[in-house]
């Protein structure tokens, strides 16, 4: 690991538990729940994070076929959270494959799992006939969104059988 990214890896240390703190106080988000999820993402799935600005897409997930480009959508969840949350905003025609979700407890910012759904899937969901929030604001709900989506990470990963 380089200075940098250790310092980086410094620093979310230090904001994470201030950031829990701050939420607990005054049931409000400090505002670096995005940051870590990407962080965290490319941490845990061996991602390449883009730069920042970068249109589109989030990070870089290098496979056989190619480059995969990712969007990085990340929520604090906690027992109090509404299960109506929803994600950010996905904008038709970006530059991306796939969307990955990345839950965080929100008294912790400690990632709790992670799904991903290919983005042509994502945006045919949104333009579905109904809903406001879908349709106006690009938004899905993280239960919609999770029902459909593959699971690709979790802090407890179901048990496989064992083959004997």
């Amino acid at each position: 690991m380089n200075k940098d990214a250790k310092r980086v890896e410094e620093i979310l240390a230090a904001v994470k538990p201030l950031a829990a703190e701050y939420y607990r106080l005054t049931n409000k988000p400090l505002g670096v729940t995005g940051e870590v999820a990407e962080y965290v993402a490319a941490q845990k799935l061996g991602l390449t994070l883009a730069p920042p600005r970068t249109s589109g897409y989030d990070a870089i997930r290098k496979t056989p076929l190619g480059d995969e480009r990712i969007q990085i959508k990340g929520r604090a969840f906690g027992e109090t959270s509404t299960p109506s949350q929803r994600l950010g905003s996905i904008k038709p025609g970006a530059a991306c494959d796939t969307v990955l979700l990345v839950i965080l407890d929100n008294a912790t910012l400690e990632p709790t799992g992670m799904w991903e759904a290919p983005y042509p899937k994502v945006i045919a969901k949104l333009a579905e006939p109904g809903s406001t929030a879908r349709n106006v604001r690009g938004s899905l709900s993280i239960s919609a969104f999770k029902q459909w989506a593959r699971p690709i990470w979790s802090v407890n990963p179901p048990k496989t059988p064992s083959v004997r």
